[in-house]
């Protein structure tokens, strides 16, 4: 039993996933946070139009 603990502690092949999924959430949170901010400046812009074309 304390063999396979010990092989169990030592195998870091699940890392390698764990890792590629932080990096995905990172990646998605700077795309929604970039996309929120030129969201928020696009409605921004339209408001400007449509206010001038009244």
């Amino acid at each position: 039993m304390l063999k396979t603990f010990s092989r169990f502690t030592k195998d870091e092949s699940g890392a390698t996933a764990i890792e590629y999924g932080m990096i995905a959430a990172l990646i998605a949170v700077v795309i929604i946070g970039t996309l929120k901010v030129i969201g928020t400046s696009l409605n921004d812009k339209f408001s400007s139009i449509s206010a001038q074309l009244n």
